[in-house]
């Protein structure tokens, strides 16, 4: 993705967590989680996961968390479900 992509994707995302916010931080970052896995098409979120990756510059501290927890359940899906035999 772009660069201009991915300051509007951690816009989008900051925005979210400001959202969040003022329901503490556990509540936050699980609504942050939901919100982005419900919305967010998969291509936004390969591309901000790809940022999260490379030290996620710019995301807010609930957005990084609820990030780091939506990656981590994605891994953790992808590798339970069953792979298609050739």
């Amino acid at each position: 993705m772009s660069h201009d992509t991915d300051g509007r994707l951690i816009y989008m995302a900051n925005q979210i967590g400001k959202f969040f916010q003022s329901q503490g931080h556990d509540q936050a970052v699980a609504g942050v989680a939901e919100h982005i896995r419900k919305f967010w098409d998969p291509r936004m979120r390969k591309a901000i996961f790809a940022h999260l990756d490379t030290g996620g510059a710019g995301l807010d501290p609930y957005v990084r968390d609820a990030l780091t927890t939506l990656q981590k359940k994605a891994a953790a899906q992808a590798s339970s479900s069953p792979q298609a035999m050739p």
